[in-house]
C-alpha cells in the first residue's frame, strides 16, 4: 500500500528525476515563469521554495548548497542578488501554480509555475509599414 508516500516519481529513475527538477528550477529562476505539466510543477514547487529560502539565508554554506543544485553559476548569483531579496519579508509561498488547460498532443494537464512577484512583460508590437502601391499614372 502507498500510505504516506508523498511526491510523484514522474516516470523516471532517481537521477533522471533529479536532473528534471534541477532544470525546471533553474529555468524558473531564469525566466520567472515556466509552462510545464501539472505534475512536474507540483514536484518542482517545494524544491524552488527551498532554494529561495537558502537564498534568504545568504551564508557561504547556503551558497554552496544552492550552487550544487542549480545548473549555472549565473542563476546562483541571480538567486542571491535579485530573487531572494524580493522575498526577504515573506515567510513562505514564493511560487504559484496556475492551471492552464490541456496540452494538444497528449491531453496532459498543463500548468504555469511562476514566482509570486513575477510581472508579465508585454511585448512591444512592431508597426507594420505598408508597401506603397505604384500609382495608376506609372502603369499607363
Amino acid at each position: 500500500m502507498r500510505h504516506l508516500k508523498s511526491g510523484s516519481k514522474l516516470g523516471r529513475n532517481p537521477w533522471h528525476r533529479r536532473a528534471t527538477l534541477r532544470n525546471l528550477v533553474t529555468n524558473l529562476f531564469e525566466h520567472g515563469r515556466i509552462t510545464t505539466t501539472l505534475t512536474r510543477a507540483k514536484a518542482a514547487r517545494p524544491v524552488a521554495e527551498k532554494m529561495i529560502t537558502l537564498g534568504k539565508r545568504d551564508t557561504l554554506q547556503s551558497r554552496r548548497q544552492a550552487a550544487s543544485y542549480l545548473m549555472t553559476p549565473q542563476m546562483t548569483q541571480k538567486l542571491f542578488s535579485e530573487i531572494a531579496p524580493k522575498f526577504a519579508d515573506r515567510p513562505g509561498g514564493y511560487t504559484r501554480i496556475i492551471a492552464a488547460g490541456h496540452r494538444v498532443g497528449d491531453n496532459a494537464k498543463v500548468a504555469i509555475l511562476e514566482l509570486v512577484n513575477y510581472e508579465l512583460k508585454k511585448k512591444e508590437k512592431k508597426e507594420k509599414t505598408k508597401k506603397e502601391e505604384p500609382s495608376e499614372e506609372a502603369n499607363s
